[in-house]
């Protein structure tokens, strides 16, 4: 059983204490919030330890592992902070809030600790089985990956816009599924109703081999939506993040099967996904790599964490100067700023 504390109770935070209080595998001792209202009700629902600061978590608590659930400016401090003390780490999405502050945290881990991002998307049953599909090569080429992301703005995020929390979602999401480094980003970006920082992006990534990347992700919308279509010469793969669906729209002209370039409609085949929560997924595979269960390959790599980072500052960075960008990420094997491999 793998000793736990969670630096956070917002949202997210409150969703990681509620797992991990029903893991067999876990054991959540101690919890930090500067709110004396949060920390009072968590100590009331359970039986554990909650302190005023991660830094007070750190020193006094008996754990094996952390779970960084702060606001994102934060992100860089506690986990490198919590590396030194010698805890395994989970930082919630994004692992920075700049490329400075992850390499910051990659220069910091240390060999024997566990350290890993926490895309959550990465562990949903429907975005595996739709990664299985592209990697068997189901769909030929890949002509066009398209992620859209809405939903109502969240008045609790204030130190970041919606490009650094939550194109970031999809950001990763096209690194993991498109073979190749992004070359290229064109973006704009608006503030319409958030007080502080820009509530809706819409982007073009251009990859290697051609493949083209569009993103829509804002805070305006009043209805959730989260999917992802992926287009390739074979048809088109349309996941529903939500609802944990895959569906595939079958080109019948696919030039693979009767060798005749063209596109026309074909059947539609709904996949089989064994639904199970995002959440429970990562943290249990997070507890069962540190006991020696699993390969840290199961988890997603910092180096992934960064890529996403790259990615957004990207982003913001092409919406200020009004011009395509490329994103650092592309040439950190050179340059060796952001180690990756």
């Amino acid at each position: 059983m793998v000793r736990v504390g969670v630096a956070g109770l917002g949202a997210m935070g409150r969703n990681h204490v509620r797992v991990l209080s029903e893991m067999p595998e876990a054991d959540l001792v101690a919890v930090a919030d500067p709110s004396e209202e949060s920390r009072a009700r968590v100590e009331r629902e359970r039986p554990l330890t909650a302190y005023a600061t991660p830094e007070e978590l750190l020193e006094k608590a008996d754990i094996d592992a952390i779970v960084i659930a702060v606001p994102t400016t934060y992100h860089e401090e506690i986990a490198c902070m919590a590396i030194d003390a010698g805890k395994h780490v989970l930082v919630e999405k994004p692992l920075a809030a700049s490329l400075r502050g992850v390499s910051k945290i990659l220069k910091t881990r240390k060999p024997g600790l566990v350290a890993t991002v926490g895309h959550i998307e990465r562990y949903n049953p429907a975005v595996l089985k739709l990664a299985e599909e592209l990697r068997g090569g189901a769909l030929g080429r890949i002509f066009q990956v398209r992620a859209r992301r809405t939903g109502p703005l969240p008045e609790r995020i204030q130190d970041v816009g919606v490009v650094t929390d939550l194109a970031t979602h999809d950001l990763d999401m096209m690194n993991y599924l498109v073979p190749g480094l992004v070359q290229s980003v064109m973006a704009l970006t608006a503030q319409r109703v958030h007080s502080l920082q820009e509530d809706l992006v819409t982007a073009l990534l251009t990859f290697e081999d051609n493949v083209v990347g569009l993103l829509d992700t804002n805070w305006l919308t009043p209805v959730k939506i989260r999917e992802l279509t992926v287009v390739g010469d074979a048809g088109m793969y349309r996941l529903d993040f939500i609802n944990q669906d895959v569906f595939f729209y079958e080109n019948s002209a696919n030039p693979y099967w009767n060798g005749k370039a063209g596109i026309s409609e074909g059947n539609m085949t709904r996949f089989q996904v064994h639904r199970r929560e995002p959440l429970r997924v990562e943290l249990e595979t997070f507890c069962s790599v540190i006991v020696g269960d699993e390969d840290e390959s199961a988890l997603v790599s910092l180096e992934d964490g960064a890529v996403a980072v790259s990615l957004a500052e990207a982003c913001l960075e092409s919406a200020k100067l009004g011009i395509p960008v490329k994103p650092q990420i592309a040439d950190a094997q050179s340059t060796g700023e952001i180690p990756i491999v």
